[in-house]
């Protein structure tokens, strides 16, 4: 069972996301490795929200071959290189979640493992 929390002794969140998610008794978890914004040619959009819809859908694409959804994501960890806007990643971020809200933490980095990537995600699922 996943639990998603948000204690009222913590400030509330600062986006889309819970604080904790407590997962209890038997299941199945799945971690993914970091999906990009590579479309399946392996094409890289230049854009960075183009590139994050694309990461979206290559999650949303393993959740699928693991008969999962987008309810099971417990926790998604956001790796952005380059300039971004803000408001257009989390109204794309919201969009893509439907109103869930995994934990989630994002960082900066000076750079992904090719220089045409500008984001990478980390995502955890689980169901019983």
């Amino acid at each position: 069972m996943k639990q998603f929390r948000n204690p009222e002794n913590l400030h509330k969140p600062l986006g889309g996301y819970s604080h904790q998610v407590e997962i209890t008794g038997d299941g199945r978890m799945l971690l993914l490795s970091g999906q990009v914004g590579m479309k399946l040619d392996g094409n890289i959009p230049e854009d960075p929200i183009e590139q994050l819809d694309i990461a979206f859908e290559n999650i949303f694409r393993n959740l699928q071959a693991a008969n999962m959804q987008v309810t099971d994501l417990v926790k998604l960890i956001f790796y952005l290189a380059g300039e971004w806007n803000t408001d257009e990643r989390r109204t794309l971020t919201a969009a893509k979640l439907g109103g869930h809200q995994p934990a989630m933490t994002l960082i900066y980095a000076a750079a992904l493992a090719s220089p045409a990537l500008k984001v990478e995600i980390d995502a955890w699922a689980c169901c019983e």
